[in-house]
């Protein structure tokens, strides 16, 4: 109808950036889509998720009680396999690589009796929220096909299910995912990939132009431009026609057209957004591969900053929930820790505290475990 207000909507389904007449459309952030267009298709945003992922996942635990440690306490024995599909370091993996792409992560007991058996983790696109009248979730639903549970957050005398999630500053309930920071440079970073591929297809150099330039003036009829076309994109288009010789009529003239200095930038562009990529997900590009990242002095410095800076913390916060969750599962106070002496990443930070520690006169044996972690 004439003079009906146009509804805009904004999609939010696939990854693409297209310039067409001065616009840049770009892509949605959901868990879906960054999956897709970030870790199962970029390369960059691939390495960095798994780089971290890994890492995180393979940290051992330790199990406390109070300040004793507990070798043998039924926790670890879970983590260490959390179900039968499933060791510690691949179900850790998951979860960490959820947080990466969606900033939520969702993990799901098995009591059966009393006790605890199994854990498994729930897809985040695949769970939504429940809010009460006053504002809190009172229960968390997950849909699988045709399929669809209600597990509320409070149920009598039943483990209830495990929320992670990283900082969201507008969202109350649910996390942000830190490559959807990187959303734009994602972006950028696949249309030159696309932007390379069709350059090879285009015989791996600059498009050109036909220009007509009869004696007598005119243009070419409709007949002959259709013609001339069809001739170029059978005969010469593709990377099996390349350096074929272009055979021209009378009044045809080929004008090349080369890289210019604002073409030359596109490298360097397709460079800061990688580096983009691997910061949203604290990763130093030293570590990537990226040219042109000289923050660190060498491989070894900007290693042991990321497992400090990146591993580390998400370790902490991992710990922490899954103790307090863990200690309502056993009824006792139970307290996880990441196993830092395993990481060799910070071997050259161990060191150095032992030979700290190690040459001070003033603390007894027993202090100096204590203050090394022992």
């Amino acid at each position: 109808m004439a003079g009906a207000p146009v509804v805009e909507a904004k999609a939010a389904t696939a990854f693409a950036l297209v310039a067409g007449e001065g616009i840049a459309h770009w892509s949605g952030r959901s868990y879906g889509g960054l999956a897709r267009a970030g870790f199962m298709r970029n390369p960059v945003a691939h390495r960095a998720v798994r780089l971290v992922a890994e890492a995180a996942a393979s940290v051992p635990w330790l199990a406390y009680e109070g300040e004793a440690e507990v070798s043998a306490h039924p926790a670890l024995a879970l983590l260490s396999q959390p179900n039968g599909r499933q060791a510690g370091p691949d179900f850790f993996e998951v979860l960490y690589g959820h947080l990466m792409l969606s900033g939520n992560a969702y993990v799901e007991p098995l009591v059966l009796g009393d006790a605890l058996r199994e854990l498994h983790l729930l897809r985040p696109d695949r769970v939504s929220v429940v809010e009460g009248r006053d504002g809190w979730i009172t229960a968390y639903d997950y849909r699988a096909g045709n399929v669809s549970r209600r597990l509320p957050v409070e149920s009598e005398g039943r483990l209830s299910l495990l929320h992670l999630k990283l900082f969201h500053p507008l969202d109350d309930h649910l996390g942000f995912p830190p490559l959807a920071a990187a959303g734009a440079a994602l972006d950028l970073h696949n249309a030159a990939g696309e932007w390379n591929k069709a350059l090879l297809d285009n015989s791996a150099r600059p498009s050109g132009a036909l220009v007509y330039q009869p004696k007598e003036g005119g243009n070419l009829s409709a007949d002959q431009y259709e013609r001339l076309k069809a001739e170029l994109e059978s005969g010469y288009a593709g990377a099996v026609n390349a350096g074929r010789p272009l055979l021209l009529e009378g009044g045809l003239d080929w004008k090349s057209m080369g890289l210019s200095p604002k073409d030359m930038d596109f490298i360097e562009a397709k460079n800061a957004a990688a580096r983009d990529i691997a910061l949203s997900l604290g990763v130093p590009p030293m570590l990537m591969g990226i040219p042109g990242d000289n923050t660190y002095a060498n491989y070894q410095e900007a290693n042991r900053a990321f497992y400090r800076l990146t591993v580390v913390p998400l370790l902490t916060r991992t710990a922490a929930s899954f103790s307090a969750w863990l200690s309502e599962a056993y009824g006792e106070a139970l307290r996880l820790e990441p196993d830092l002496d395993c990481i060799a990443g910070l071997s050259a930070e161990r060191d150095a505290l032992w030979a700290r520690v190690g040459a001070a006169e003033f603390l007894t044996e027993e202090e100096k475990r204590q203050a090394v972690g022992y």
